[in-house]
């Protein structure tokens, strides 16, 4: 695990416990979280112990972020399962397309189903940078889909199309600065000055300043 963020409302409905995974496949050119590629580093935790800190938090529900998901989507899939147990939500993101993820179900990767099946709302898709989404929430690029698997969420497709993106700035004791959601880079260095913050945020989402050349080069789900 790479990150645990105990409540927000920038990374999914209502109020979320959301968790960053550590290591991804993929690789998006332009990803806003290249720091999370690399399966070193990290903490080291258990599908219970982690399931037991989201519930705890409280939320509504528990967002799933990367790094990939689907990468480490057995030991997922079981953390997700016991939240949904409890009866909150589960939204995972992913890099890989619905199509990828229905070819290795198909390949016999039970894993893979069992996060699908313990996910009620499921964003898939590369991030582009040549196509920024600058209307929708949660997601970075266009081509970015939003799939609901279950009846948890109904009405929330036209809800979407009608939700601004929202980004939560937030200062810790000690002085540190941590931002969600998205943000042009111009934007959110001139909002870090205007409270004094121009320091590097660590783990800040941000789009990138243009958008660069795409092309997929990573066909399976990881294992």
């Amino acid at each position: 695990m790479a990150r645990f963020l105990r409540a927000t409302r920038a990374e999914g409905p209502g109020e979320r416990t959301a968790v960053w995974v550590q290591g991804c496949q993929i690789r998006c050119p332009g990803c806003f979280n290249p720091h999370l590629w690399s399966f070193r580093g990290g903490e080291r935790v258990t599908p219970a112990h982690l399931a037991r800190r989201v519930l705890d938090a409280g939320t509504d529900g528990l967002t799933l972020l990367g790094g990939e998901p689907f990468d480490q989507a057995a030991a997922l899939a079981a953390v997700a399962a016991e939240v949904r147990d409890a009866g909150r939500s589960v939204m995972t993101f992913t890099g890989y397309t619905t199509g990828q993820l229905a070819r290795a179900v198909d390949s016999g990767r039970d894993d893979v189903a069992a996060l699908l099946a313990a996910t009620d709302l499921l964003v898939a898709g590369p991030f582009r940078a040549d196509r920024l989404d600058r209307n929708r929430p949660w997601v970075g690029s266009t081509n970015q889909e939003f799939v609901l698997l279950n009846d948890r969420f109904p009405g929330l497709l036209d809800e979407v199309s009608r939700s601004p993106d929202r980004i939560e700035v937030t200062v810790d004791p000690a002085g540190r600065v941590e931002v969600n959601g998205w943000a042009e880079v111009d934007a959110l260095d001139a909002l870090l000055a205007s409270v004094g913050r121009q320091q590097h945020v660590a783990r800040a989402r941000r789009a990138p300043r243009a958008p660069q050349d795409y092309s997929v080069s990573h066909e399976s789900v990881g294992s």
